[in-house]
């Protein structure tokens, strides 16, 4: 059985949802299972608590060290300012011994975001990330545009990047995942396994 870690940061909600859906994505593909793990959060719950972040659900945090028992990880986090979440930073920050020892290297791994626009870091976000994957010598398993049509459609608002699957927020973090962020969020996570599996049988 191959084991997929998705490890987030969520501050509204919005990647949690996501996580959510790719979760269900990797259960689907016979011979993996899907775990889900948040990161620590950085910020004094009363910083939180002004910021009007979301109550923090019921996952485990995930301690670095534990990383090389997936077979995979598929990572989460929204942006800030183009870049990954200082939350996730921290963590990926606190994987030194296990860069040291070469401990992730060759495991494949995956990411998601949100953004509060369109033009807020939907590609740059994932892209300046993948540095964090090259370190340790993971592969990078992006999802392209395997999803189908409604990547190339400019119908509709909508999140998501051939770096991986990710959502707007708006502005004011109110809009939620439309349907189709979702059902990216679910092929990207069933699209993972798949290679996972592969590698690590």
């Amino acid at each position: 059985m191959a084991k997929i870690y998705i490890v987030f940061y969520s501050m509204y909600g919005h990647i949690y949802k996501m996580a959510q859906a790719i979760k269900e994505g990797v259960d689907s593909v016979e011979g993996c299972e899907a775990v889900l793990y948040q990161v620590a959060e950085t910020l004094p719950e009363d910083v939180v608590e002004k910021m009007h972040g979301a109550p923090k659900p019921d996952v485990p945090v995930l301690n670095p060290k534990d990383l090389p028992a997936a077979d995979g990880v598929l990572f989460g986090f929204p942006t800030r300012f183009g870049m990954m979440a200082a939350q996730m930073k921290a963590f990926f920050d606190a994987t030194g011994t296990l860069w040291q020892t070469g401990a992730l290297v060759g495991k494949p791994a995956g990411m998601f975001t949100s953004t509060g626009t369109q033009g807020g870091g939907q590609e740059t976000t994932l892209l300046t990330a993948v540095t964090q994957l090259a370190h340790h010598g993971m592969i990078f398993v992006p999802v392209g545009y395997t999803v189908g049509a409604e990547m190339f459609s400019n119908e509709a608002v909508r999140g998501g990047t051939p770096y991986g699957a990710g959502t707007l927020a708006g502005a004011d973090g109110l809009r939620q995942p439309s349907d189709f962020e979702i059902a990216q969020a679910k092929h990207q996570g069933t699209y993972f396994a798949g290679k996972a599996k592969l590698l690590s049988a």
